[in-house]
Formats: C-alpha cells, structure tokens, sequence
C-alpha cells in the first residue's frame, strides 16, 4: 500500500497524512519527502469507498476538511455553495426509512439485501449536503469544492464518496422535511452528497484512460 506522509503540516494545512484504514504514524523531519510527491502521492492513491467502519468522523477533522473545500478555485469568489454537516444517526437513518419506504421490494438495487445496510449513504457515518446557488459556473465551482474536500480527507486516512443518486430522492415530497431541515437558504438547490468516514475497504484503482490526453501544438 502506499504510505501516506505527514506532508500537509509542510503545506501549511497540518494534515496528519497517514495510510489509508491504518494507525496514524509520525514520521522524522528527516524522512519527509518533497511537499510535491506528497500531494502527488495523495491525489494519485486516493480512491472512493464504499465500505466505512462504523466511526464517527472528529469533527475537529471534518471542519479541516470543509475549510480545504471553501478554499477551492470558483468564478469570481461567487462561491454559490452552501453546506450542511450530518454526523447524528438518527437523522440519516430517519432519510433512509424514507428512501426504503418507496423502494420496489424486487429492486435489485434495493440495499435490503445487503446484511451490512446501515444507511443509504453508503453506509457513511458523516455525510455532507451540497447545494448551489444556480450560476454559469456554479456546477463546476461545487464540483472543484467537493474536489478539494475528498482529497483534504484522504490526507486524514478518511475515505469519501461523491454520490448524485441521493439528489433525486431529497427532492422528492417524501424527503421534504429533511431537505427543510437542512435549511438552505431560498434560490439554492440541493445538488450532490458527500460520504465521510475510515475505509473498511481497500480498492484498486480503476484503469485511466490516458490516449485522452494531447498537448496541441
């Protein structure tokens, strides 16, 4: 596995980096590496999960986390995002009695059949709601926020997952007393949800298509 340093503290973030599911470690000045390889390294392993031990996230760590996403490049420092943090049980397993209550039995993407089903958010014991403010560039701005937040995590050893299947149940009717819970302001729409919390998985990373990429001279 590759080892993830205590390399942020070098960027000023003071991220404790760490491998992913393991103890943290400290490490020497001496044994560094260069800031480069470090954030390298964390933005080449990092990997989306879908497997969480059940442990809370610090929230010590989260407002880190958070403050890494709010600090992402957006058009014209609009920032057309609000967030709202769920770490309390009972409020996501109250949203997934919801969206297993309109749920086909006979779906076979209906997370019933999985004896470790905790949540609809796959399972992830912090969650963070993102809506945006409508704009040009308000799609790409949140995406580059939720960017920087999965990445700031993966320093931390926490795993995440960018999920957009939620966003169709939270508009519903049924879920409209969560989704005023949430309390966006007026003229913002929910727009993706963001799982947080320790791997109980490690996965490969999946192929990359690199013939995508040409310079143009």
């Amino acid at each position: 596995m590759n080892k993830i340093f205590k390399g942020f503290c070098l960027l000023g973030l003071g991220i404790l980096m760490m491998s992913c599911g393991e103890p943290k470690k400290e490490v020497s000045e001496a044994s560094m590496e260069s800031k480069e390889k470090i954030v390298v390294d964390n933005l080449l392993t990092r990997r989306s999960i879908r497997a969480y031990k059940d442990e809370a996230v610090p929230r010590e760590i989260m407002n880190t986390i958070l403050k890494c996403g709010i600090y992402a490049p957006n058009g014209m420092n609009k920032q057309p995002w609000e967030i709202r943090v769920v770490d309390n049980p009972e409020i996501l397993n109250g949203m997934t009695e919801l969206y297993l209550a309109g749920m086909d039995e006979d779906n076979p993407r209906n997370p019933k059949k999985d004896p470790n089903f905790r949540n609809m958010f796959r399972n992830a014991p912090t969650v963070v709601f993102i809506a945006m403010q409508p704009g040009m560039c308000s799609q790409v701005d949140c995406g580059l926020l939720a960017g920087n937040m999965v990445n700031a995590a993966w320093a931390y050893g926490i795993g995440s997952c960018i999920q957009m299947a939620p966003m169709e149940f939270m508009k519903s009717e049924e879920a409209k007393p969560y989704l005023e819970k949430l309390s966006f302001s007026e003229g913002y729409e929910f727009l993706m949800a963001i799982g947080f919390g320790y791997p109980d998985e490690q996965p490969e990373a999946k192929p990359r298509i690199k013939e995508k990429i040409k310079f143009v001279n």
